[in-house]
């Protein structure tokens, strides 16, 4: 949100009138909570969870513009071209703001069809968090032309999130606050940041990385934005306020009604916040900045104040000490410890069984609970969490332990790190090794049945076709090769006897980088004989060790005449005497 915030109260009169313009939209099903696979509570209804911490919300729960939209629809227009002007410019979106926010919904089309995000959702959330920014104050990249900075969260009227970023994206190395168009604490924009315009960076200050950002934040856990239990549920994650999700809701059908675009710069702020201060309010100057004491006037002789021709004397400081803030839960955590988790190994492609469980401690041992812990996947690796994400955080539960996401095996085989850190504070990480191993099979059978022969110079009339599993499931893109060999205690390729062809036409009897498919299968190419009769092996190993040993003969065709039946002569007394003669 633009702009220093004063201290967090909801408007009475304006709120007061959203809920009462809303309240149709609000209406669903029970509010309830549950919990996601990253061990966070999310709600199921419509109603905010008490239990939310601030930190786990994408904005830190930072105020909001409540401004309400205009009672008339806007009318829809082309978004191609130079921007026009219809109506207020209440009613429209700056041009370069509303492009990034079509351009993320069309991303996430593609990366996350089952979303179903629309673009006016990012509209709407952009309006109420930043008056979409700031009027569309952005150049032609999408960068804002000066920060856009939510209040110190120090627990001074706000929720309390110590600096996870070392002031690296608000400035501000004590507490965090929220950055951008779109409003992400920096502990959230670390893994949900995302590269909106092609420049090679993750920039909260920039429209287009911060839609993009926002468009997944807003369909991680599988949500499908199409239906109002999920809808309301990602809306509350990115702001944990029951009045927060009617504004944003009313925005939402607002858009849908249609909108237009304007010149960029040409927008106008709302006028209330959430927290009562004034929307335009300049950003706020980061902590640290030195400030320049003024120089005391010099006074007039025989004038000034009451005639007095010295100056004033200054008041003496205030000798009352400041008070010590109250130490939270992430101050006293000294330490981090496993909590148990087991090996993690899993096969290429497969999730891992075990989950990642790390404890928080003070000094003394004693666990720390509602610490936010982060997990990192570290290394040249393909894995990721089940969110689809490199990175996870989730909160300590009463016993302090926190516990990652499943983890999902990419193709790349070895090993690669999890590392666990405490959010807002700065101790040792704990690293756990994951290892992928490749693809495997335990079991290999032909698909049939029937006996594989062929003529001398001739081919074999079925193909060989074998299905490999793994625990007594499917094992696909399995490695394989096959080798047609001397005998059952040789297992060096054989120098005669049935082969295969190269693309060339060439004899080849060992078939290497061969892969079952998704239903475990293998079919072999065709096979050929030479002129030597017998009985001959193809032996078909995989990885995991699974074996088959297939027989093939080669024998010349029989071409002995079949016999037929006699037949007596006509008239013969020669014929068989009738039973019982």
């Amino acid at each position: 949100m633009a702009a220093q915030f004063g201290r967090l109260r909801k408007g009475a009169v304006n709120t007061t009138v959203a809920a009462v313009v809303v309240a149709a939209l609000a209406a669903s099903q029970a509010p309830g909570v549950t919990t996601d696979d990253a061990g966070r509570k999310v709600t199921t209804g419509t109603q905010p969870s008490p239990d939310t911490p601030a930190e786990n919300s994408a904005t830190g729960n930072s105020p909001y513009y409540t401004d309400l939209p205009p009672l008339n629809s806007p009318n829809p227009s082309p978004t191609t071209g130079t921007p026009v002007t219809q109506g207020t410019s209440e009613a429209g979106i700056p041009a370069t703001v509303l492009d990034a926010y079509k351009k993320a919904a069309t991303a996430l089309q593609e990366s996350k069809p089952g979303c179903n995000l629309p673009w006016e959702l990012l509209a709407a959330i952009g309006k109420v968090e930043s008056g979409q920014a700031r009027g569309g104050r952005v150049d032609a990249n999408g960068n804002t032309l000066s920060k856009i900075l939510g209040p110190q969260l120090n627990g001074n009227g706000f929720a309390s999130i110590s600096d996870t970023d070392g002031g690296a994206y608000d400035g501000d190395s004590s507490y965090d606050r929220a950055v951008g168009p779109m409003q992400f604490i920096p502990s959230t924009w670390e893994w949900a940041g995302r590269d909106g315009n092609g420049d090679g960076k993750k920039d909260p200050n920039n429209v287009y990385d911060a839609a993009l950002a926002a468009g997944h934040y807003l369909c991680r856990f599988g949500w499908d934005l199409s239906t109002k239990g999920d809808l309301d549920s990602a809306i509350l994650s990115y702001n944990n306020s029951q009045d927060y999700l009617n504004l944003v809701l009313r925005w939402l059908e607002y858009y849908r009604k249609g909108t237009h675009e304007i010149p960029d710069g040409t927008g106008t702020l709302p006028s209330d916040r959430s927290d009562d201060t004034a929307g335009a309010s300049p950003t706020p100057t980061p902590p640290g900045t030195p400030t320049t004491p003024s120089s005391p006037s010099t006074p007039k002789p025989g004038g000034g104040d009451g005639g007095s021709t010295s100056p004033k004397p200054t008041p003496p400081p205030s000798t009352t000490p400041p008070a010590t803030p109250t130490p939270t839960p992430t101050d006293t955590v000294h330490h981090l410890e496993d909590a148990g988790t087991a090996k993690l190994s899993a096969m290429a492609g497969d999730a891992f069984t075990e989950k990642i469980t790390a404890r928080a401690e003070t000094k003394a041992g004693k666990a720390v609970p509602k610490v936010r812990i982060r997990f990192a996947i570290i290394g040249a690796t393909d894995a990721a969490f089940s969110t689809g994400e490199k990175y996870a955080t989730t909160l300590t539960n009463s016993i302090g332990e926190a516990v990652a996401p499943a983890l999902k095996a990419g193709e790349n085989t070895g090993e690669f790190v999890v590392r666990a850190t405490v959010v807002g504070r700065t101790v040792s990480g704990l690293d756990y090794t994951a290892t992928v191993t490749e693809r495997a099979a335990d079991t290999l059978a032909r698909t049939g049945e029937e006996a594989l022969t062929c003529t001398p110079g001739g081919e074999f009339a079925d193909q060989v076709e074998v299905k490999a599993t793994y625990k007594g499931a499917v094992a696909d893109k399995v490695a394989a090769t096959a080798t047609l060999i001397k005998s059952a205690d040789d297992a060096t390729e054989n120098d005669k006897g049935p082969y295969f062809k190269d693309a060339d036409g060439k004899t080849v009897r060992t078939l290497t980088g061969l892969t079952t498919d998704a239903n475990g299968l293998l079919k072999l190419p065709k096979l050929y004989a030479d002129d030597t009769t017998g009985t001959f092996l193809l032996r078909i190993n995989t990885a995991g060790g699974a074996t088959l040993t297939v027989e093939l003969k080669v024998a010349a065709a029989d071409t002995s005449p079949t016999p037929t039946p006699s037949e007596p002569a006509s008239g013969s007394d020669s014929a068989s005497p009738s039973p019982g003669a």
